[in-house]
């Protein structure tokens, strides 16, 4: 069911005629004036089909028996990280009430945007097309974003005309007063007019992937380049001089791109004095710079909707969007080999690690992990809390490539012992942030620096918005009362850890247990209020580290019943072994005493107890963010969306309105909470 329209008028009762549009992600968001029904009984307003396929026909008939409006549903020209066949959920959504923009038989919306371009389209919407077209050419987007990069051998020196095949069947041929010969034309034409032109032929990425068939035949085929690979079209573009098609969006692309454009079919872009045209539909025949056409294509006629939020959206946030899943996809592509995976770990890895390339296969022993990513060219993964001797032997000796995963420092709402799954995790191909003994990718980040300004700044209202928020680690509910330590004082706050953590057993020297730590800070604040907050594992029975009655005659306070964020806020310093919540003291601005060797240390922002060789840079807080919250790690929402970190941060602030997760009440409970998370079996979002 559809939402209420925006202009409070009553949602429009409309059969979907195409049955596999209601399966389509955010319908209601995309179609808010509409209430869709499914049954052809049901007596309704308007009929909904997609475009001018076959299974819409019946809805179109019925329409035009009817005098009902017909609403034709197609993807938009930026959609998706992934093909449609393949499941991908399309950012953007075309609906026109007057014909399709394939159709050249007749007006579509999008023709008559272009047509009446000079009553909408002012100055300020030029600019903003411009402006659009420049992202979209920088950023190499285009309408499905998974293509692999050209291979240049394929290239000869000289001149390169490509030509563009579509799927055999496909609506716009035919509707846009093409046929099959209309590509043999193409072929032959470019033979005889350019016989030292290399021709390169791209196929569909459909046909490319085995899902469709071409429609240039093979025996034209004979002395030209064929791609059946699904090559990025950007990557292509940049090294042709000349785009001929028949009525492919790939043209409009390479319109935006400034390159010529040959059409043998009539596209939406054709007859509006950009393209050398061989077809007339008989009704353009008016010019308009690329900037009108792009601004009806790309601005008024589709709806765009932002995945993450589940909100209507401009198109820059959109192709943001794209720009971040593509990114995503990219990283996280190939072939993982999962050892040290306890069964309820995997439903919420399977959504981190989702991706329209990528394949997780999970596996008891490290030596068979490690044999199936090197026979599948693939990465060796293990939750690096859990190595093993075993796994830390095999990883050490695979040629294949290691990755190490840890949970993220803005995780989730509950602990993971108490089987609450991860929303962020931290990929390390060099080690793992935790481990000074040796370097770790986040360790990398750091030293070489050189964030851009956009993204230092980025850091710094995350920072900001973090800290005004209260969030930490694992957003427990706790009391919100500020403490009320004596003013007069200077108040030291001593955080507790598990103490077979292995930040402690990796990271640590002579100090190593939460006792060890308080009697070391009220050696080195003689005269301060101390107060310690134990870790949540620790006071829900789950881990070891509780303190000794001796080093408890130390402390002056405890703040076990606390909120994290309200005892960073009322101390003067923070001292940690390796504790997460020292990096989170920094982002409050406190001054933080570090006994151990975490991450935030040796960086010139902390007071360190012990020495590290490998830190030799000066960084600032903003760079130390940048690295830790929006580089190093990758984020999921709570519905399974891959996100960055502003957004699991809004999703996270937003979730306080709702009560907070129980945790189990014992061990019996947290047995059976584990074996119910690792039976989760609903599939991550297709992206």
């Amino acid at each position: 069911m559809s939402s209420p329209a925006p202009n409070n008028k009553p949602p429009v009762r409309a059969w979907v005629c195409s049955p596999g549009i209601l399966k389509a992600p955010f319908l209601d968001v995309f179609l808010p004036e509409l209430t869709l029904v499914a049954s052809p009984f049901a007596p309704v307003d308007a009929v909904v089909g997609w475009g001018l396929k076959r299974t819409s026909k019946a809805g179109r008939r019925r329409a035009e028996k009817q005098g009902l409006p017909y609403l034709a549903l197609e993807d938009g020209f930026l959609r998706s990280i992934g093909l449609g066949e393949t499941g991908a959920a399309s950012v953007s959504l075309i609906v026109d009430d007057l014909g399709v923009y394939y159709d050249a038989t007749r007006p579509s919306r999008l023709e008559q945007l272009i047509q009446t371009a000079p009553d909408w389209c002012d100055a300020a919407m030029h600019a903003r097309a411009r402006a659009l077209i420049d992202r979209i050419v920088a950023s190499g987007l285009s309408k499905t974003n998974m293509g692999g990069p050209l291979d240049p051998s394929i290239l000869r020196p000289g001149p390169r005309i490509l030509l563009v095949d579509q799927t055999a069947g496909d609506a716009s041929i035919a509707h846009g007063l093409a046929g099959p010969d209309s590509f043999a034309d193409m072929v032959r034409t470019a033979r005889a007019e350019h016989p030292d032109t290399q021709l390169i032929v791209k196929r569909h990425p459909a046909v490319a992937a085995g899902r469709k068939q071409g429609c240039i035949a093979a025996a034209d085929l004979d002395g030209v380049t064929v791609l059946d690979a699904d090559v990025r079209p950007a990557d292509l573009l940049a090294h042709v001089d000349q785009v001929w098609c028949v009525t492919s969006a790939l043209g409009f692309e390479a319109l935006l791109r400034g390159l010529p454009v040959r059409c043998f079919g009539a596209s939406f872009y054709s007859g509006w004095g950009l393209t050398t045209d061989a077809i007339q539909t008989g009704r353009r025949g008016v010019a308009r710079d690329i900037e009108a056409v792009a601004a009806a294509a790309l601005i008024a006629y589709p709806r765009y909707v932002d995945p993450v939020t589940g909100l209507r959206c401009e198109v820059e946030t959109a192709i943001d969007r794209l720009i971040c899943f593509r990114t995503r996809a990219q990283r996280l592509s190939g072939y993982w080999a999962g050892v040290g995976f306890s069964p309820a770990k995997r439903p919420p890895i399977r959504r981190l690690l989702n991706g329209p390339r990528t394949t997780m296969r999970y596996f008891a022993s490290a030596s068979r992990a490690a044999a199936s990513a090197e026979a599948n060219d693939g990465r060796l993964i293990y939750w690096a809390g859990k190595e093993t001797p075993e796994i830390a032997a095999v990883a050490a000796a695979t040629p294949a490539p290691v990755v190490r995963m840890e949970d993220g420092f803005i995780r989730s709402r509950g602990l993971g012992s108490d089987f609450f799954g991860a929303l962020s995790v931290a990929l390390d191909d060099q080690g793992v942030y935790y481990d000074p003994t040796g370097p770790s990718r986040l360790e990398t980040l750091i030293e070489q620096g050189g964030q851009s300004p956009e993204t230092l700044a980025r850091a710094a209202a995350l920072r900001s918005r973090v800290v005004s928020a209260g969030l930490s680690k694992y957003n427990l509910a706790a009391g919100s009362v500020r403490p009320d330590w004596p003013a007069d004082r200077r108040k030291v706050l001593v955080v507790g850890q598990v103490e077979n953590d292995k930040s402690i057993l990796k990271g640590c020297g002579d100090i190593r247990t939460n006792s060890g730590l308080v009697q070391a800070a009220r050696a080195d604040f003689p005269d301060a209020w101390l107060i310690y907050r134990n870790h949540p594992d620790v006071m829900n029975g789950n881990r070891p580290g509780m303190l000794a009655a001796s080093a408890m005659k130390e402390v002056d306070a405890v703040a076990d019943g606390l909120d994290i964020s309200d005892c960073l806020d009322a101390c003067d310093i923070l001292a940690t072994l390796t504790s997460l919540s020292g990096f989170e003291a920094l982002l409050r601005g406190k001054t933080v005493a570090v006994y151990g060797r975490p991450f935030f240390g040796g960086w010139g922002l902390t007071q360190d107890r012990l020495t590290y060789e490998r830190r030799t840079r000066r960084a600032t807080l903003d760079a130390l963010v940048a690295a830790a919250l929006i580089e190093y790690p990758i984020y999921v929402t709570p519905d399974g969306w891959p996100c960055e970190a502003e957004d699991l941060v809004t999703a996270l602030i937003a979730a306080r309105d709702q009560p907070p997760p129980a945790a189990p009440p014992h061990q019996i409970a947290r047995w059976w909470k584990g074996v119910t998370a690792s039976l989760d079996r609903r599939p991550p979002p297709a992206y």
